[in-house]
């Protein structure tokens, strides 16, 4: 049996990839650290709670002594590491956490994974030649396209936010680690994503949350921004595949090839919310759409190329925004409060 660390799977990509990996991987044996900060939710596990092949371990990816004990205890044969602070809003208004958990925490679990499983550079540790360290990182670490082009994995490094900027420098260290020492690790860069247990502050979630409160949906600026969207469990099965047959040292951006403007985005969500929830009042929730103030340093457009892990890996991504939309809308009916 092979164990694996996921650091942050109680967030919401995270909490999505357990249950499928678990699920697909009866030879595995997984452990969850997560510090339970207010995007992480134990809640979000329910389809794990009780299987003898999952573990959770509430603790900081940045304590050090806790994270070698976890090594020592369980002998991990490999990290998929999620766990970051990810909010762009709150990272212009307190990005000291940005900092020490995107790279500080990365840094931690980069050390401890080499001294496990390395004697010294380039040297691995009888039994250790398959272990690999994956890191899961942001197409906002490119920073922003024109109307034309996409970001490929060779793309320059030009962030734009002070989340983005923490999520470039965990990449750096993270391709340092191989470069330097022979670590065995892939990153993957993914676009938006969107579907089931996403936190209420995100774009889907608040427009959602907002209709159906009878609140103004909130859209920054003129909502032309664009964003390549990609259904979250599509990428927990792109993220699979990379831990398990990626190139070590190399980057695969996983995106949905699904380009839409926010204006696209909340008129598609309203019109559907017409439909499976209609308003009380008679009137469609596209009235209460509002546009506020832009946000500092908004980026105007991503999108992914995906070649690369479709040619290589043959992934590809099975949602299209128009399905996966549905089935993220009919979640958050049933399951918001």
């Amino acid at each position: 049996m092979k164990t694996i660390l996921v650091t942050g799977g109680a967030g919401f990509i995270g909490s999505n990839f357990i249950p499928h990996f678990v699920q697909n991987n009866p030879d595995y044996e997984v452990v969850n650290l997560d510090a339970l900060t207010y995007a992480g939710n134990t809640a979000n596990l329910k389809e794990v709670e009780g299987n003898s092949r999952y573990h959770f371990v509430k603790g900081d990816i940045c304590d050090r002594q806790l994270v070698e004990s976890l090594f020592k205890q369980y002998n991990f044969n490999g990290v998929v590491h999620f766990a970051a602070e990810s909010h762009v809003d709150n990272s212009i208004s307190g990005p000291e956490a940005f900092i020490r958990t995107n790279i500080n925490g990365t840094f931690t679990l980069l050390d401890v994974a080499r001294k496990n499983w390395l004697n010294t550079p380039f040297e691995v540790k009888p039994g250790c030649e398959s272990n690999r360290f994956l890191h899961v990182s942001t197409d906002e670490v490119y920073g922003t396209l024109g109307k034309e082009g996409l970001f490929t994995e060779t793309t320059s490094y030009a962030p734009n936010s002070p989340y983005s900027a923490s999520k470039a420098s965990s990449d750096l260290l993270v391709r340092s680690y191989h470069h330097t020492y022979g670590l065995n690790v892939v990153t993957t860069n993914c676009s938006n994503n969107y579907g089931p247990k996403q936190h209420n502050e995100k774009l889907i979630p608040t427009i959602i949350r907002k209709a159906i409160g009878g609140q103004p949906i909130p859209i920054y600026g003129d909502g032309m921004n664009v964003r390549d969207w990609l259904y979250v469990l599509d990428h927990a099965k792109g993220i699979e595949l990379v831990f398990k047959n990626g190139r070590a040292g190399e980057t695969y951006n996983i995106g949905g090839r699904n380009e839409r403007t926010n204006n696209q985005i909340v008129q598609t969500i309203c019109a559907l919310l017409d439909q499976e929830k209609p308003n009380a009042s008679g009137k469609s929730y596209k009235e209460q759409i509002a546009y506020v103030k832009d946000r500092a340093g908004h980026d105007k457009r991503y999108a992914i190329d995906a070649t690369k892990i479709e040619s290589e890996l043959n992934w590809k991504a099975e949602e299209n925004f128009e399905s996966g939309i549905v089935k993220t809308i009919r979640w958050y009916l049933k399951n918001l409060s």
